[in-house]
This record gives structure tokens, sequence and C-alpha cells, in this order.
């Protein structure tokens, strides 16, 4: 029988977290820009399927983004109703 080891949870506050992921998202966002303008100056190597799935990654952390900050704004309401 094998014993299960695990790794400590990292204890990472919350600030700190949503900060690194609005820092993620911001990559993401200049990223994409970059490659539509690399695309559309012509440069070598810069396919079309590359502009759309950067295009898609950044709208897709762009509306996580959004709707992490809707329930943190729903969360913050509803505590702040309950006092």
């Amino acid at each position: 029988m094998q014993k299960e080891t695990r790794e400590p949870v990292k204890n990472e506050k919350f600030g700190n977290m949503l900060g690194n992921f609005v820092k993620d998202v911001n990559k993401e966002q200049l990223d994409s820009k970059q490659i539509v303008n690399d695309f559309i100056n012509g440069e070598e190597g810069v396919e079309l399927h590359e502009v759309m799935i950067a295009g898609e990654k950044a709208n897709t952390s762009l509306q996580l983004l959004m709707e992490l900050r809707n329930k943190t704004v729903d969360m913050y309401k509803e505590l702040t109703r309950m006092s």
C-alpha cells in the first residue's frame, strides 16, 4: 500500500491572485494585438489561424475576467446587505 503524498497548498491572498490574473489577461491582449499587427504588416511566419487563435484566447480570458469581476461585486453586495 502506497502512502499518498500531497504538496502543501500555497496560501496566496485573493488580491495577489486577482492581480496576477489581470496581468495575464493584459498580456494575452497585448500578444493578440502584436500578432494582428504582424499579420497586417506581412511578417513572415504569421498565419491567419495563429491570428484567430490569439484573438480567441484574448477574448476568452477577458470574458473570464469580467465574469470574475461580476461575481466579486455580487459577493460584496451580498456581504454588505447581510451586515
